[in-house]
């Protein structure tokens, strides 16, 4: 049954009223016709269900680097509006790794951002349409759907790490184009990957955080009345150090806004995505618990 959404806090309303900019009607995302039962976690009765959750991964910024920063104004409303994490952490360095472990709940024995590589690892994509569910990812300056290529103006496959996994359709790797307007069209879970220059790899922050607004915006304000999540992430921090810490938020009509101290790592995202949807845990993702203190009850 659809869970109906609690009211929405005056924040949250007022952070995410503007609208997105206009974008070319939404190409059907990749879905499964499958009826193979998904196997719950013990914790998935007390976590919500959301209809879509869209994540947005940034690139190369440490929590210091965003909150409070005058130039991050919307990152910081959305982590405002919802739960904000101060002690969230990148799983290593550099980039591709990360990716690679929010993904499949494993590096796969990157260490590197080489281009390309091909796996045929258990990954969230495949467990979703094994599930019955969906899944898709909107990629900026991606030239085609499928596009297999390493590098197309400021798009880099190692930014896209369901393009590696043979077990997952390439048409699931979609230009951002394709995002909207018509949200209620978004599989179950999306991953937004900005361009080099629009997520903060190239481009000043406040570039960055102009061009979420411009995007996101639209979505982050539906989703508050269509039962569905934001979640905004990192790769990593800028510097090479063990702490590795990096902003992270989940706005959403189920989340309860507060700031929250405990430790979540990429394997503890994955996991939480997971369980959501009932799905097993991958890798090490089973080695986490979800995050269950976040969610209206």
């Amino acid at each position: 049954m659809r869970t109906v959404p609690r009211a929405v806090p005056v924040l949250l309303a007022a952070a995410l009223s503007a609208a997105a900019c206009a974008t070319p009607p939404t190409a059907a995302p990749v879905s499964s016709s499958s009826s193979a039962p998904s196997a719950p976690s013990a914790a998935s009765g007390a976590l919500p269900r959301p209809d879509h959750v869209v994540v947005v991964v940034l690139e190369n910024h440490g929590s210091d680097q965003v909150t409070g920063n005058p130039d991050a104004g919307y990152l910081n409303q959305l982590a405002a509006a919802g739960a904000r994490f101060t002690h969230a952490t990148a799983v290593t360095h550099p980039s591709q790794p990360n990716y690679l472990a929010l993904f499949s709940g494993d590096v796969q024995g990157v260490a590197d951002d080489s281009c390309p590589h091909t796996f045929t690892a258990p990954n969230l994509a495949r467990e979703l349409l094994d599930a019955g569910d969906s899944f898709a990812a909107y990629a900026e300056d991606l030239p085609a759907a499928g596009y297999p290529g390493c590098q197309a103006g400021d798009y880099v496959r190692w930014h896209a790490p369901w393009t590696d996994f043979t077990t997952v359709p390439g048409a699931a790797n979609r230009p951002f184009a394709e995002f909207g307007p018509d949200f209620a069209a978004l599989p179950t879970i999306s991953f937004v990957i900005p361009n080099m220059c629009h997520n903060m790899h190239n481009c000043g922050t406040a570039v960055a955080d102009e061009w979420l607004r411009a995007h996101l915006s639209g979505y982050a304000a539906w989703a508050t009345t269509h039962n569905s999540l934001l979640v905004v992430t990192f790769d990593e921090a800028e510097d090479s150090s063990a702490a590795n810490e990096i902003p992270l938020s989940l706005t959403g009509p189920m989340v309860r806004p507060s700031s929250y101290a405990e430790p979540v790592d990429h394997y503890r995202l994955l996991r939480t995505l997971e369980t959501l949807y009932g799905l097993p845990a991958l890798g090490h993702a089973a080695d986490r618990s979800p995050i269950s203190d976040v969610w209206q009850h």
